[in-house]
């Protein structure tokens, strides 16, 4: 998508659609440069006071621009109270609004001075997330073109917050992609080709890659365990950014790829099991961080770690009452084959402690616990470090995408405790996301460390607000501005 800027009146814009700006209870100052004289002549303001538009957050009102102005239509989107999230947010409907009605160009455009510098590159990123479709599969008569060209509209031209923007959407829209693959297209070793297909031989390097013999070889109990029911056996993947002149950070990012949950011998219903190709939706976030890193180029060194499985049924399959010795040594005792998530988080969580980074953050869809608590829009986020927390949480609120701290206390221990083994894989259905937070921890040996439970935003069942139904790339953004932040 071509990105550009005009210095002239939105009256004047030869595009498909002006997208106007409305701030709630400010809708005739927001349209007056359309509807002067020399435009709509009031009657803009006025068709859109007799649909009712009123300009709250979400809502939108279309009209044809009838040789009034130079567009072919115009569309006013309502932000609200107009803070930086609610004009992000509009910015996203935007997209949205142009992709369905197969806008090809659309200027936006806001009365007041709102989009610049950070402003800028969050309206491109909600745009494009706004204007993403899934549709490969669709005929092609049926698939929806999106929009090429984003203009702004009376907004001083900022090439490097365009530059920002650019490279945190790919990376976000490459996780979608991924998330929203079939599970026969998306396996482990399809996965770990994408990733490993970032490497550049210059600052992106594949460290590790290693098949299903070296897995068990190297002791990691847990991933073996969880893949070796399937035909399609589990891969490991490291991938290492490394800036050039020195990194003032060093992070480590662990995503959780199950590539397809049947829940093995613990196995899911039909309906539960429908959209479990979404499993994978952590491993798909690092990888879209590592794409977009690749174009951003942050002071800091960052390690991507992922196990890539299937959890399959089969007389192969790990068993309940199995007991697994894990990478870290730790012996675990499976009491739910559906609670494998977190079977592989832990072999990756003890290699990436091995790194000595400054912290390590996972991201995992580990439990329908989180969804419970917090719905379809809010990612989990547990640590017992205040500053890792509060910067992941500063991220997450600036860019819109919405994090909710949760306790971990030890209190909760004993609902993991085995009879035989160390530990076991599940706490039982009360505090389910703190116990399997818990069991997490145990596998992190470095002082600072965070747990991402995006198993509600990562994949929506329906659309919500300006994001399709299917998978949302969530936390890509979030993480990316956070290690940018750390290597200021």
């Amino acid at each position: 998508m071509r990105i550009s800027f005009s210095s002239d009146r939105a009256s004047t814009q030869a595009v498909d659609v002006v997208a106007v700006i409305v701030p709630q209870g400010k809708l005739a100052a927001a349209v007056a440069d359309l509807d002067g004289a020399d435009g709509f002549g009031g009657a803009l303001a006025g068709a859109a006071r007799d649909d009712t538009f009123e300009g709250r957050s979400g809502t939108t009102f279309w009209t044809p621009a009838l040789g009034r102005i130079a567009a072919r239509r115009v569309v006013l989107v309502g932000a609200g109270p107009a803070g930086v999230s609610d004009l992000r947010a509009a910015a996203g409907v935007a997209g949205r609004q142009a992709r369905d009605k197969g806008a090809k160009s659309v200027a936006l455009y806001s009365a007041d001075t709102a989009f610049a510098g950070e402003g800028i590159s969050l309206a491109i990123e909600a745009f494009a997330e706004g204007n993403y479709r899934f549709d490969k599969y669709k005929p092609v008569a049926q698939r929806k073109a999106p929009a090429d060209e984003l203009r702004f509209v009376g907004v001083a031209e900022d090439a490097a917050a365009v530059a920002r923007a650019e490279a945190l959407a790919a990376g976000q829209e490459l996780a979608r992609n991924l998330v929203n693959e079939p599970a026969a297209e998306v396996h482990p070793d399809s996965l770990a080709a994408v990733a490993e297909g970032l490497a550049n031989g210059d600052d992106i390097t594949v460290v590790a890659s290693w098949d299903f013999d070296t897995i068990r070889a190297k002791g990691m109990g847990g991933i073996a365990a969880v893949g070796q029911g399937s035909d399609i056996k589990p891969r490991f993947v490291h991938l290492r950014y490394e800036p050039k002149g020195g990194a003032k950070a060093h992070v480590a990012l662990v995503g959780k790829g199950v590539t397809f949950d049947s829940g093995g011998l613990s196995l899911k219903p039909s309906d539960g099991m429908m959209t479990m190709r979404c499993d994978m939706a952590g491993s798909a976030a690092v990888i879209g961080v590592m794409k977009a890193l690749s174009a951003s180029r942050p002071n800091v060194r960052v390690d991507v770690i992922f196990g890539a499985v299937e959890n399959m049924p089969s007389g192969n399959s790990y068993k309940l009452g199995d007991i697994l010795t894990m990478y870290s040594g730790k012996r675990v005792e499976i009491h739910n084959t559906d609670a494998e998530g977190r079977l592989v988080l832990a072999d990756c969580l003890h290699y990436a402690s091995g790194l000595k980074p400054d912290v390590v953050v996972d991201l995992a869809t580990l439990t329908g616990a989180a969804v419970v608590a917090l719905g379809d829009w809010y990612t989990a986020l547990y640590s017992r470090e205040d500053t890792t927390a509060n910067q992941l949480l500063s991220a997450a609120g600036t860019c819109g995408e919405a994090a909710w701290r949760m306790p971990l206390p030890d209190l909760y221990r004993d609902k993991i405790k085995a009879e035989w083994g160390e530990t076991k894989n599940t706490g039982g259905r009360a505090a389910g996301s703190i116990t399997a937070a818990l069991f997490l921890s145990d596998f992190v040996t470095t002082p600072k460390w965070a747990h991402l439970d995006i198993a509600g935003p990562a994949f929506l069942d329906t659309p919500l607000l300006h994001y399709v139904q299917g998978g949302t790339g969530i936390m890509v953004r979030t993480l990316c501005r956070w290690i940018h932040g750390l290597g200021e």
